[in-house]
């Protein structure tokens, strides 16, 4: 008899914890053997529990790693033979992207009828790669809005730094009077920064900006930042 697939499942919401857990249940062969809530639980639980899969949520705020891609970036690094399925509501292209030069594999969107789940797991635990239909359908359009092309998502330093201060709940006028440029330089650097990462709404850019980290930068790292968007 083949072992079963041994699952962490990682996840701030209680919610989405308990219905990702049942989901995976419905799954032969897929047992959960632990859950955290942030990452210094998380990290603690890899350490400690053996398991053959990872099942996280991309925006788990309050552990001492992070949440977002500096999380999975330190998960890849420490921890680099384990396959991981992302939780996230995200879809943009750079977001996307990114997780995909991280090397994981499996992007399930909580959206998407969570069976998608247990899809994902099964398929990562065979070294295949999974998306969920409406992240599928994200990374189609990104495709064909880019004509086949794969170019590089790449925002200059001071698009960042304008991204970094907005989303730090600076207004267009406060950032233009910080950085000594006029508000409509400010507005258009915003603007073009939204435009390359295929994000539409302001609240998008706010998830976006947590998902990298970018909440928590000092303003002279923000230079580093230009190749990893």
């Amino acid at each position: 008899m083949q072992d079963p697939v041994r699952v962490v499942v990682a996840d701030d919401h209680p919610v989405i914890l308990f219905g990702a857990e049942q989901a995976l249940l419905k799954f032969p062969g897929l047992q959960v053997v632990a859950r955290a809530r942030q990452s210094t639980e998380l990290v603690k639980v890899l350490q400690t529990v053996a398991c053959d899969v990872l099942v996280t949520d991309l925006a788990m705020p309050g552990g001492q790693y992070g949440d977002g891609l500096p999380l999975i970036g330190y998960l890849r690094r420490n921890f680099p033979d384990l396959p991981i399925v992302v939780l996230t509501m995200l879809e943009n292209a750079a977001l996307l992207k990114r997780l995909s030069e991280l090397g994981v594999t499996s992007v399930v969107n909580k959206s998407d009828d969570l069976s998608h789940i247990g899809l994902a797991v099964q398929h990562v635990s065979r070294n295949l790669e999974y998306m969920s239909p409406s992240v599928k359908a994200s990374l189609d359009t990104l495709r064909m809005n880019a004509g086949g092309k794969n170019e590089e998502v790449m925002l200059s330093r001071r698009e960042l730094e304008v991204v970094r201060l907005f989303v730090s709940g600076m207004t267009i006028k406060e950032i233009s009077e910080q950085l000594n440029r006029s508000i409509k330089t400010i507005s258009t650097q915003k603007n073009t920064a939204m435009r390359k990462l295929g994000i539409d709404r302001d609240s998008e850019l706010f998830q976006y900006a947590q998902s990298n980290g970018l909440l928590n930068l000092s303003s002279h790292s923000v230079g580093d930042t230009g190749g990893a968007s």
